[in-house]
Formats: C-alpha cells, structure tokens, sequence
C-alpha cells in the first residue's frame, strides 16, 4: 500500500490554474520534508518544489518559481501544489514525495503512485 496518493490532476487550457494534493498515511508525517516532482514523457524526472516540516524552509525549482506554490496541512496530513499560469512544458505526472534532508535536497524516501498534468497550448 503506498503511503503517498495523489490527487488534482487533469487537463487544463495554457494560462489555467490547478491544485494537486497529496495525502500521508502509515508514516510519521512530521517527519519528512514534503516534495513535489515531476516526469515529462521521454525526459528525466525533474524536482518541482518542497517545504519542511515548519513551512519556514520553502524551495522551488527556477522553472515553477512564481507561478506554483507549494504548502502543507500537517493536521491533515497533506501537501499541495497550487500551479498557476500553466504552461504546455508543465505538462507531466507529478509525484508527491516523502523526503529526507532539507528542501535544498530533499531526498526520496517515498514516492505517490503520481497524477497526469496536461497543458493544452
């Protein structure tokens, strides 16, 4: 059972907005730094944002930076992704990840099953 599950995903016109979440379960939530990332089809996967435990350390790729945000509830166990002025290359599966280390690094311990972005030009 994945610990990680995704949800938001969809198709979206270029210029449009969409909100991703990502729902914990069966692992010590406070733990992890959170992270969001993504896979383009034929291309490397690819870091898109990720946020501490505290939400005071925050880091974005320079691709995203300024049209996505990523928050979390820790009440809720969940991290989001709000993804504004999307554009065609954001077209992707993004996963949720469940990181050790700072959102600096963030690195994988968990991954969601992820959840398809499309971007209509």
């Amino acid at each position: 059972q994945v610990p990680l599950v995704e949800s938001g995903g969809g198709l979206v016109q270029a210029g449009g907005s969409l909100r991703l979440s990502c729902a914990a379960s069966g692992l010590t939530f406070s733990s992890y730094t959170m992270g969001w990332f993504r896979q383009a089809t034929g291309k490397k996967r690819e870091f898109v944002a990720a946020i501490n435990w505290s939400a005071f350390n925050i880091n974005y790729a320079s691709s995203v930076k300024g049209r996505f945000i990523i928050f979390r509830d820790n009440a809720k166990n969940a991290v989001y992704l709000q993804m504004n002025s999307l554009k065609p290359e954001d077209t992707a599966v993004y996963y949720c990840a469940a990181c050790l280390g700072s959102p600096e690094l963030c690195d994988p311990s968990y991954w969601g099953q992820g959840t398809q972005v499309t971007v209509s030009s």
